[in-house]
C-alpha cells in the first residue's frame, strides 16, 4: 500500500510537469539558451514549489493554504506581469546574446526564479488536495502517506525535468541564429500567451 502511494505520487508529479504550460516552455528556452544544467536548476525550482503546495495540501496546513488562497489575486496578478516581462524578454533576445545569458543566467536565480513563479498559483493547493482526496489520503490523517505522495510528486517532477533538460541540452549544438530566433518568437509568444490567460481568470 506504501508502495502504491509512492507509484501514485510520482505518476501524477511526473504527469504535472509535463503537462505543456509557461514553466515548461520557459525551461525549455533556458536549456537551448543557457545549457542543461540551467534548464535543470530552473526544473528543480518547479518541482520544489509542487512538492510545497502538495505538502500543504497532505499535511493540512490549513494555516498556510488559507493564507495562500486569501490573497491568491495579488499573488496571481504578481507571477502574471513576471510572465509578460519574461515573455517580451524571450521575444525580442537576438541569437548572438546566446553566450552572453549563459555569463548572465547563474543557476540559483534559474532556480528561485521558476521557484517564485511556481509558487504564484495558489489554487494549485485545491489540485493537490483534490488528488490527494482521489488516492484515498485525508489530509493530515495519515503523516507517513502524507510524506510518501508528497515525495512521490516531487520526485516524478524533478524526474521530467531531467529528461527535458538532457533531451534539449543535446540539441542545443544544432541550433543555428535562425532556428534560435524563431525558438524565441515561438517561446515568447506562448509565454505571453499563458500570461493574458492568467490575466483574464484573475478578473473574471
Amino acid at each position: 500500500m506504501r508502495g502504491e502511494l509512492l507509484l501514485k505520487g510520482l505518476a501524477f508529479g511526473f504527469l504535472l510537469a509535463a503537462t505543456v504550460g509557461p514553466m515548461w516552455v520557459l525551461c525549455l528556452r533556458r536549456t537551448l539558451a543557457s545549457g542543461a544544467l540551467v534548464g535543470l536548476a530552473s526544473g528543480l525550482g518547479i518541482a520544489v514549489a509542487d512538492g510545497f503546495y502538495g505538502a500543504v495540501a497532505a499535511f493540512g496546513l490549513t494555516a498556510i493554504s488559507g493564507f495562500l488562497l486569501a490573497h491568491a489575486f495579488w499573488i496571481g496578478l504578481v507571477g502574471a506581469i513576471f510572465l509578460v516581462y519574461l515573455g517580451i524578454r524571450t521575444l525580442t533576445a537576438k541569437p548572438e546574446m546566446l553566450e552572453g545569458e549563459v555569463k548572465k543566467l547563474n543557476l540559483p536565480a534559474a532556480f528561485l526564479s521558476t521557484l517564485g513563479l511556481t509558487l504564484t498559483n495558489p489554487p494549485t493547493i485545491l489540485a493537490f488536495a483534490a488528488i490527494f482526496a482521489g488516492l484515498g489520503l485525508a489530509s493530515s490523517a495519515d503523516y507517513a502517506a502524507a510524506a510518501l505522495i508528497v515525495a512521490g510528486v516531487f520526485a516524478g517532477s524533478a524526474a521530467w525535468w531531467v529528461i527535458l533538460a538532457l533531451g534539449a541540452g543535446k540539441l542545443r549544438d544544432r541550433l543555428g541564429p535562425r532556428l534560435f530566433r524563431a525558438i524565441n518568437i515561438v517561446s515568447g509568444l506562448t509565454i505571453l500567451g499563458f500570461a493574458a490567460w492568467q490575466i483574464a481568470v484573475l478578473f473574471r
